[in-house]
């Protein structure tokens, strides 16, 4: 078996990162509304576009096996720190014949290790349950029961919140 190599994806793989994003839309999320093809071509086109999101890949050989991103998001000053971002460890994917070989979790380290580098205060992730332990093992830890989230219901209140007064 060659040897899997953990790293910021390259432009040239963008197509290959979108083929697992679909793969994994079709194995947890159900019936894609595009073809894999046709998706992956967009996606690699929202990818080499993003400033905001970096992609890590596992990659042996010429076949990319696993993919995890680090979003970055900006934050509001504070009096102790002025500069301040977060990120959040976003569509982290195995290929399902190479889960147990320990490439999540070398995705996982290659994310925090870069956020390391930017100085995030934190990083998040929001799991399924089957890798809640990964995550766990790799420094994660839900016990401080602070960071908490709402499921957001889109209704048209959003469209007229946005709307002028008196349109």
């Amino acid at each position: 078996m060659a040897v899997v190599e953990v790293r910021p994806a390259r432009p040239a793989e963008w197509i290959a990162v979108g083929g697992l994003r679909w793969d994994s839309n079709r194995e947890f999320g159900g019936a894609p509304e595009d073809t894999r093809e046709s998706f992956a071509a967009r996606f690699a086109a929202w990818a080499a576009g993003r400033r905001s999101h970096e992609c890590f890949v596992a990659v042996e050989g010429d076949r990319v096996l696993g993919m995890a991103w680090l979003a970055i998001v900006d934050r509001v000053p504070s009096a102790r720190l002025f500069e301040r971002a977060s990120g959040d460890l976003q569509c982290a994917y195995v290929v399902p014949d190479r889960r147990d070989d320990g490439i999540g979790g070398r995705l996982i380290d290659a994310v925090l290790a870069r956020a390391a580098e930017l100085g995030l205060e934190r990083v998040t992730v929001h799991s399924s349950p089957r890798a809640v332990p990964v995550y766990e093992r790799h420094g994660f830890t839900s016990e401080d029961c602070r960071l908490l989230h709402a499921f957001v219901e889109h209704t048209d209140l959003f469209t007229a919140a946005s709307r002028p007064v008196g349109a």
